[in-house]
């Protein structure tokens, strides 16, 4: 019933629609979101003004032609188009997702994204291009790094090129849940992560760095029992994890502000951890809290939280559904200088988010500007959308995207007139 009914509105709103994403309805749902909140709680991000991005995936790479740069560039510059048509002012760029790069990089290989096989060069520089083009429009524009992820599974990708380090240092690397990750205590690791992260920040006029939430990929004991034994000093294995991970986030931070005062530019470090803390926590090794309440560690947090207003999880519990999960977030302590955003789940207009609870939010066309609204007025410093697919090449569920779209434009304009 729930699938009828989406698809019952897709069909109302694609007779609404004059085109997808890019275009302007005749009316909207959205008028309700249009009034701006009362709060006074309201707080601006580090570069002033709120925080409204688009993050830009791997696995948006399909819909754009790399053949050539001509090609590619233009691909680009209709992304930056919508992206400022909509409202935001940054867009996150994946530039490494599996021990990779998307630029010439004296650290890391080529991509297979460019031209299906690890290693192998383009005729053209993919970053100098999303760089350029979203600048043009006015867009900020953030690195987004997958530290520590060499292979999601034998498939993807495929083959590493010769000169990867994890085939370089296979001491570097240990294999967990079918795929290949460098070693979190590993110092010569950390480094190599901090030299690649610099280089992008001083190759090119990005605006700053995001890690996302791929940290330790298992639990297991046996992943790094060894390590564990030789390095310890009798801390229990969960908080030896944390500190690993600690010091390569207070590394990363370190060298950003160093840069930032080298170069006279205006950078931020950021990561975009689980929306669930305690998976934070206890299964990425990832002590967000620290992060937040303690300076030293990053600029910002946005954590996921890509669940509905109505979610519930099958034993009844609404601790994730979106107002008590923001809520949540907001209370826990956050030094000043440290910024609070959420990633908002653009990929589940449509589809929804498997509560367990029936709803039709997702089938609304305009629930993305309702929870930027209630971010709002709960005083956070702005939101993600994870991610551009979802939104501009949205398959069955275009017409609401493009609602959605319409809803968050009207929003976004009501707010800076």
């Amino acid at each position: 019933m729930k699938r009828a009914l989406a698809l019952l509105t897709a069909l109302a709103l694609t007779l609404l629609l004059a085109t997808a994403c890019g275009g302007a309805p005749e009316k909207s749902d959205a008028a309700d979101f249009t009034k701006l909140p009362q709060s006074e709680n309201v707080q601006s991000n580090a570069q002033g003004g709120d925080y409204r991005a688009m993050w830009f995936s791997y696995l948006e790479w399909s819909g754009l032609n790399t053949a050539d740069e001509a090609s590619f560039t233009q691909g680009v510059a209709a992304v930056m188009k919508n992206c400022k048509a909509l409202g935001l002012n940054t867009v996150i760029v994946q530039v490494r997702p599996f021990g990779d790069a998307i630029y010439p990089s004296k650290y890391f290989p080529w991509s297979h994204l460019l031209t299906g096989t690890q290693g192998q060069a383009p005729s053209y520089d993919p970053l100098a291009i999303f760089v350029q083009q979203a600048h043009e429009q006015g867009l900020r524009i953030e690195a987004w790094i997958n530290p520590y992820r060499v292979k999601m599974s034998e498939a993807t990708p495929s083959q590493l090129a010769h000169e990867n380090a994890a085939v370089a240092h296979p001491d570097w690397v240990k294999e967990a849940a079918g795929g290949l990750y460098f070693d979190p205590a590993n110092s010569e690791v950390r480094q190599y992560i901090c030299d690649g992260v610099e280089e992008v920040l001083r190759a090119y006029e990005v605006d700053g760095v995001q890690f996302d939430d791929y940290f330790y990929p298992v639990t297991d004991e046996s992943f790094d029992a060894e390590e564990y034994s030789a390095q310890g000093n009798g801390m229990s294995l969960g908080d030896w994890r944390r500190s690993n991970v600690n010091a390569l986030v207070q590394q990363v931070y370190e060298m950003v502000q160093r840069v930032e005062q080298e170069t006279g530019r205006s950078l931020v470090f950021g990561i975009s951890p689980q929306g669930n803390n305690d998976n934070n926590y206890n299964t990425q090794y990832s002590d967000v809290a620290l992060w937040l309440s303690t300076p030293g560690y990053v600029d910002y947090v946005m954590p996921q939280v890509y669940w509905g207003y109505d979610f519930t999880l099958q034993s009844g519990s609404d601790r994730f559904a979106f107002e008590n999960i923001v809520s949540e977030w907001m209370a826990m302590p956050r030094d000043a200088a440290v910024q609070l955003y959420f990633g908002l789940g653009a990929y589940r207009v449509g589809a929804g988010d498997e509560s367990s609870t029936p709803s039709q939010e997702w089938q609304s066309g305009s629930n993305l500007a309702r929870m930027a609204k209630t971010l709002d007025e709960k005083g956070a410093g702005g939101y993600a959308l994870y991610r551009y697919d979802s939104l501009y090449r949205a398959g069955e569920y275009q017409a609401l995207a493009a609602a959605e779209c319409e809803a968050l434009r009207q929003y976004h304009a009501q707010r800076s007139a």
